[in-house]
């Protein structure tokens, strides 16, 4: 057994099993009936709240079986990409969920057709209880299409953008990239590569830089053909659906609204002077005079000794998750001690890190690729946030656990202010100066960085409309975005025209403008964090009945629920007041 491995027999001890043979076998059944009975029943509005109840039971019952299925077979893929038989299983378990289409369209359609749907409501504890999920269907009905048109979609994803996003999502697992280190060639998987930009040798970053642009440059041709089959593949439904843009749809999906992303990116356009200093600032200081080249962006600043065994990275995470609770201390010793993280790089692995909560078991796993950097701490904590708002949730019924992108990446960032912060208190000058620049830096990121992936998001969409995109257009596309957003903090001449390339979410047909949710995670999360200061241990209740709320109200009332107006810039503002705040503290050191 490998400890550093995760153990996925909680879902299921392997494919051959008895019982993912037997979960097939009913979800087949589920699906079956579930369509029988909407033919059947969902033909008159007689009995209307009994067959409304009898259908939600079903699906949180559905779904959640669905969603073991299709876990299982997916985080085994994520740590072997050429795995054929969890490959193989995953096209079957995807094909078989199409078929739910059908049956919800028609839920949907006859829902919203009911003469006093929302009187309905109020005449039952299990309908209260999914009021949220049962109202979105209402606002949402203008946007339903048949049910024969939905299981055309539905059935045409399996061959269209899921299997893109295979394909791009085996491209870049399977990648070698040829570094040249003192003239020696040495071959690494491309996320250990990437991890080289935190080195401490300049020789190394640069040297890691060149290979991988390189190594991006070969498989550009084939991700444009991702990127270009799958934002085609959006705008043709979102058309559709009659929504005006992807975007539009993508805010509406969010529990979002325009004015609320409008507010949000105007203070973060306001900001990007403020990020150009420190750009300049940490290019002179490493002795570059046009801005800092893309392979410096994470160089470290200072010297320290601040690297972690994974026992010790184990051990600071429990140790500070406890200060703020108990049992958020207690759930990330749950989640080291009963192996649901996956650790160290390998091949075949994907790269970067994620958590995915398993709601029908009530647990999380993780995926990281741990090299002993401060760095993959942070990583550590940010994916037991996302693990930790999982815990919330798992008192809900699963239709009611579902919570949109924006806030996902909420409770993530608070989870790494809170370790951050713990080791700016025990550093070193030395070592608060490396941890302070290197929060700036993943805050520049979150920031610059992820206002250019939506500016770069927002263009293909709107080029794609005209045609698909040549890996050359792609290229340029980038490089533009990066001027408009890092603008003179960034040297030209040594920029990253393929981030589109290694950026796996713009390779999700069903998530798109996966990019400003970092933004509003963090500027909110810097909310939270401050009403955290400001009332202690009292805030650990209202926080946690906070992410309870996530899977079934918007964003807007969840933010409410802890006093917080997200429609107004000067919040949005007043976040990024204390992100630049920390950058001309750090210029100041540098």
């Amino acid at each position: 057994m490998d400890k550093y491995a995760w153990s996925l027999e909680e879902l299921y001890t392997s494919f051959d099993s008895e019982k993912f043979k037997n979960d097939l076998s009913l979800l087949k059944e589920y699906i079956e009936k579930l369509n029988s009975w909407c033919n059947e029943n969902l033909v008159s509005n007689e009995n209307a709240l009994e067959k409304t109840e009898y259908y939600i039971n079903f699906q949180n019952k559905m779904s959640s079986l669905a969603s073991a299925l299709g876990e299982y077979s997916l985080l085994t893929l994520s740590t072997d990409a050429e795995n054929e038989t969890a490959s193989k299983t995953l096209d079957l378990i995807e094909n078989i969920v199409s078929d739910t289409a059908v049956p919800e369209t028609i839920f949907q359609k006859w829902f919203s057709s009911l003469e006093n749907p929302k009187e309905l409501i109020e005449k039952s504890e299990v309908l209260k209880t999914h009021e949220f999920f049962l109202n979105e269907i209402l606002s949402k009905s203008a946007h339903t299409l048949s049910a024969e048109e939905e299981n055309v979609i539905a059935k045409m994803k399996t061959t269209g953008s899921l299997a893109w996003s295979k394909l791009q999502d085996l491209l870049t697992s399977t990648l070698n990239c040829d570094v040249y280190i003192d003239e020696e060639l040495h071959q690494y998987p491309l996320p250990a590569v990437r991890n080289m930009a935190y080195s401490g040798e300049e020789y190394i970053r640069k040297a890691a830089y060149e290979a991988e642009i390189k190594a991006l440059k070969s498989i550009a041709p084939s991700s444009a053909a991702c990127l270009n089959g799958i934002k085609g593949e959006v705008i043709t439904t979102c058309a559709l659906r009659k929504y005006p843009s992807p975007l539009e749809m993508t805010v509406e999906d969010s529990r979002l609204d325009i004015k609320t992303l409008n507010a949000m990116i105007t203070a973060m356009k306001k900001s990007l002077p403020k990020f150009r200093e420190y750009f300049i600032k940490k290019a002179e200081h490493m002795g570059h005079k046009n801005g800092i080249p893309f392979y410096d962006l994470f160089a470290p600043v200072g010297k320290s000794d601040m690297t972690f065994t994974y026992e010790e990275a184990q051990k600071f995470v429990i140790e500070n998750f406890s200060k703020f609770s108990d049992d958020m201390g207690n759930f990330a010793k749950k989640a080291f001690d009963n192996r649901w993280i996956d650790v160290y790089p390998k091949e075949g692995k994907r790269g970067g890190a994620f958590c995915s909560n398993l709601h029908s078991i009530g647990e999380s796993r993780i995926l990281t690729n741990f090299t002993g950097s401060f760095n993959d701490v942070i990583t550590i904590a940010h994916e037991f946030g996302h693990g930790y708002h999982g815990e919330q949730l798992n008192n809900e019924t699963f239709l009611n656990s579902d919570y949109p992108m924006p806030i996902a990446e909420t409770a993530s960032t608070f989870c790494e202010t809170l370790v951050k912060n713990a080791a700016l208190e025990k550093a070193t000058p030395k070592e608060a100066l490396t941890i302070l620049e290197a929060d700036v830096s993943d805050n520049a990121q979150v920031i610059v960085d992820i206002l250019c992936r939506f500016l770069f998001e927002d263009a293909v969409f709107e080029k794609r409309k005209n045609g698909p995109l040549s890996h050359e257009e792609l290229a340029s596309l980038m490089l533009q975005c990066q001027k408009e957003t890092y603008g003179e903090g960034l040297d030209e001449k040594y920029m990253h025209p393929y981030m589109w390339v290694c950026k796996s979410h713009y390779y999700d047909g069903d998530y798109n403008y996966y990019n400003f949710p970092y933004a509003f995670g963090l500027l909110f999360a810097k909310g939270l964090y401050g009403i955290y200061e400001e009332k202690g241990s009292a805030f650990c209740d209202d926080y946690r009945k906070m992410l309870s709320l996530t899977g079934k109200a918007n964003l807007k009332d969840v933010a409410l629920s802890v006093g917080i107006d997200i429609t107004e810039e000067s919040f949005w503002q007043k976040s990024l007041d204390v992100v630049c705040k920390d950058i001309d503290k750090l210029i100041a050191l540098i």
